[in-house]
């Protein structure tokens, strides 16, 4: 009889911990179509930072060969 009421109550503390973390995690997530234009963007960003980094590395060693 202990050692079913052990159980018993062992369990049911293990699915109040469960259900605990469960309502405590995030309730809205980002769409995975938002998630990839997002990151299109951020990526076209730095598309354009590298473009003019390049730009200006070509304008400063054109200056250094002269």
């Amino acid at each position: 009889a202990f050692l079913g009421g052990w159980t018993l109550n062992s369990i049911t503390k293990a699915i109040e911990r469960l259900d605990n973390d469960v309502r405590n995690m995030p309730h809205s997530y980002v769409n995975k179509d938002d998630y990839r234009g997002d990151i299109k963007e951020v990526k076209d960003m730095l598309g354009k930072i590298f473009d003019k980094l390049d730009t200006k590395v070509d304008k400063c060693t054109g200056l250094m060969s002269s």
